[in-house]
């Protein structure tokens, strides 16, 4: 995937926007998709979800999709996206291979290409630069890439069908290479495996590197994301990039919260990516993120969409009608049609017992499987606390001398 624009790195959660019969879209998401319905013409399918968006590039399209789709939406941008136009290092990069006339060119994003077009434009660059790459073998990473290869004027002789850089240099690597010239446009860093790949082949590589992938200036936007999933304050978290999740990671070792938060991911917290590639270091870290088939932004909400609503909704029938769980949310609509929204303690006991389905469980076994409940006195408070914020008496009782179970 290509990686994500530069948006503010906040961490703060924005609130559910409550749609009203006059409401139309949010004027961010009028601006960048005038076509979207208004969010009072969408299911609020995702309505009591609690979502986590780790990009910057194209973050806003991201964020609209799920408030539109009744979410809250947490945001702190793992890395963001630096162009580097008026660098004076692609300047001199551009001119060496308008000067040198690659036989090869490997374009890996579309929105590297698109950058790199418009940077050797304004540095007078654009004529020799289309020249030289028209007069070169182009192999892309994927579809995209294409798409932007294509929009530029130029072809194409093959993309990569699982749109890794790897499997690209793969195809590179079936010619002969020796004394041949490679221009090789890199993913936001430089990709030393890569690089030595090819010219262990007996090419020279000129790399260009459009734009670069660079940390926020401060960590607190994402500590507290990272807390937040560590105190399951968050249903799921999205990344889009490789090197996203990797500054994510090395943001919560950086601050002895790794454990804690691998923790997390792997039992109550979903983690999405938006492919193969951007989950590699997630796998790495034994946590199994789920992916779309189509490496895709719209295939990636679909997705955590159907997640939500197939896995993290629990529903029981309870003898004051059906209940249904839907992330910090717990809704009686044969009690009240107001959510009722609970604090992380109550909520993760209620998600206890309704997965129970009636069932008694223990002091002992509540002990064990809550998070942060300590102490059989902590555990007689968060029962006191969730009787008290649910709307009817009596969905939570006491077996004598055997534990807590909902009345069903």
């Amino acid at each position: 995937m290509s990686p994500d624009a530069s948006t503010p790195a906040s961490a703060e959660v924005r609130p559910t926007p409550r749609p009203s019969p006059a409401a139309g879209t949010s004027s961010a998401a009028s601006a960048s998709s005038p076509a979207l319905p208004a969010a009072s013409a969408l299911p609020q399918t995702l309505a009591g979800f609690r979502i986590g968006v780790t990009s910057d590039r194209r973050s806003e399209d991201l964020i609209s999709a799920f408030e539109r789709r009744g979410a809250e939406v947490m945001h702190a941008p793992a890395l963001r996206i630096a162009p580097m136009t008026e660098s004076v290092t692609l300047q001199r990069d551009t001119r060496l291979v308008t000067e040198a006339r690659p036989d090869h060119t490997i374009i890996t994003t579309a929105y590297g290409m698109r950058r790199w077009a418009e940077a050797a434009d304004a540095y007078g660059l654009g004529t020799e630069l289309h020249e030289a790459l028209e007069g070169s073998s182009i192999l892309v990473r994927g579809p995209k890439a294409r798409g932007a290869v294509r929009a530029a004027g130029l072809d194409d002789d093959g993309a990569a069908d699982d749109e890794r850089t790897a499997t690209v240099i793969d195809m590179l690597l079936a010619r002969d290479l020796t004394g041949k010239t490679v221009a090789f446009q890199l993913h936001g860093r430089t990709d030393h495996e890569q690089i030595a790949r090819i010219e262990s082949a007996g090419a020279r590589v000129i790399t260009v590197m459009p734009y670069a992938w660079a940390k926020p200036e401060e960590d607190s936007a994402l500590l507290r994301m990272i807390d937040a999933v560590i105190e399951r304050q968050l249903d799921i978290v999205t990344f889009t990039a490789a090197p996203a999740v990797d500054a994510f990671l090395e943001v919560a070792h950086q601050y002895g919260r790794a454990a804690a938060l691998l923790e997390a991911f792997r039992s109550d917290v979903v983690s999405a990516a938006v492919g193969d590639v951007t989950a590699a270091p997630l796998h790495e870290s034994g946590v199994r993120p789920i992916t779309p088939q189509r490496w895709r932004l719209g295939a990636m909400i679909r997705l955590v969409c159907e997640h939500l609503e197939e896995h993290q909704t629990l529903r029981l029938e309870t003898r004051h009608g059906p209940v249904e769980m839907r992330g910090s949310e717990v809704r009686f609509p044969e009690v009240t049609e107001r959510p009722v929204r609970l604090a992380p303690g109550p909520l993760a006991l209620m998600r206890a017992l309704v997965k129970a389905e009636g069932a008694v469980l223990s002091r002992e076994h509540l002990l064990q499987v809550l998070g942060h409940c300590d102490s059989e006195h902590a555990l007689e408070m968060w029962v006191s606390r969730l009787r008290k914020a649910l709307p009817a008496s009596g969905v939570v009782t006491t077996v004598v001398k055997r534990g807590y179970r909902l009345a069903v």
